[in-house]
């Protein structure tokens, strides 16, 4: 039966903790020994830009052996309204797998719906699965464990912040968000998790003891136009010196980058001691080395049986 990750809650505890252990083993042994997606293809189709997200995933696949086409926005039938259906069924017979990077949520669970290989998300405006996925390696890379820590929330509760949910709903840590009146999390997402997530207004309640801080920008891809208003509606939510005081004194700070420095996030911080931004997006490559490999070698064997 073939897997596709279009939302953290498409994978169990299980499956996750194998994830995360794996991309700590290819990280440490700094590749594979051979090349276990030889002659494999990994199709992206990216509505939206990319650094990170595309270069982790081009990097992981050439490492496995493998090798990737990249779509942008224009270079599809459906930019002429090609039905999701069509390019699904088609891209099936020539890849092996598919990320997608766009704007609905609606867009990749079509394309799911329709194919016959493994659909990855690789962000829409609903979800980033793959992107907290190399988070919670980061978390477990630094701490040694995710169970038993509180992690929290600073800012929109965009993609991101759903994403962070839906792993505390799975995995079962502390997790609270602080995030201004009106820009909550999905209320469908939130009313999925448990007692262990928590979304309040005040940062400094959010981060109070906190052993993990994350944020990310105001104003996403798509929301440009809403950047001057959301600046002002975020006031207060900044993750700076004076905010981390309330934290753990051994607190680590996470952010999916890119950064809007001086805004979600000051310079001393980012730049600090207690950053692992870049640790974080380094292991973005390595967790889809683990995803892919998991992913391709679980479609071979479902094609066995």
């Amino acid at each position: 039966m073939k897997r596709h990750i279009l939302k953290v809650r498409d994978l169990s505890k299980d499956e996750i903790v194998y994830l995360i252990q794996r991309g700590l083993e290819i990280k440490g042994h700094e590749g594979h020994s051979g090349f276990p997606l030889k002659g494999k293809t990994l199709g992206l189709i990216f509505d939206k830009p990319s650094t990170r997200t595309r270069v982790s995933f081009e990097t992981a696949m050439f490492r496995l052996g493998g090798s990737t086409t990249y779509l942008g926005r224009a270079d599809t039938q459906m930019s002429r309204n090609e039905p999701i259906c069509d390019t699904a069924r088609v891209l099936s017979r020539y890849l092996d797998a598919l990320a997608i990077r766009t704007y609905g949520q609606d867009t990749v669970e079509e394309m799911a719906k329709w194919s016959d290989i493994p659909v990855i998300n690789a962000l829409t405006d609903m979800y980033h699965p793959c992107q907290i996925l190399s988070d919670l390696m980061t978390v477990q890379e630094k701490k040694g464990r995710i169970v038993g820590l509180k992690v929290a929330w600073v800012g929109d509760g965009n993609n991101v912040a759903n994403s962070w949910i839906d792993a505390a709903a799975v995995l079962g840590f502390d997790l609270t968000l602080a995030c201004p009146r009106g820009f909550h999390p999905s209320q469908e997402v939130l009313g999925l998790a448990g007692d262990n997530v928590t979304v309040v207004e005040d940062p400094v309640e959010a981060v109070s003891g906190a052993d993990v801080v994350n944020t990310d920008v105001w104003a996403s891809m798509g929301q440009e136009e809403e950047h001057e208003a959301r600046v002002k509606a975020f006031q207060g939510y900044q993750v700076n010196t004076e905010l981390l005081a309330h934290c753990k004194p051994d607190v680590i700070v996470m952010h999916c980058l890119p950064a809007h420095r001086g805004e979600e996030i000051t310079e001393e911080v980012l730049e600090g001691p207690k950053s692992v931004v870049f640790d974080q997006s380094e292991n973005k490559m390595h967790m889809h080395q683990a995803l892919l490999e998991w992913l391709l070698k679980e479609e071979v064997r479902s094609q066995e049986t």
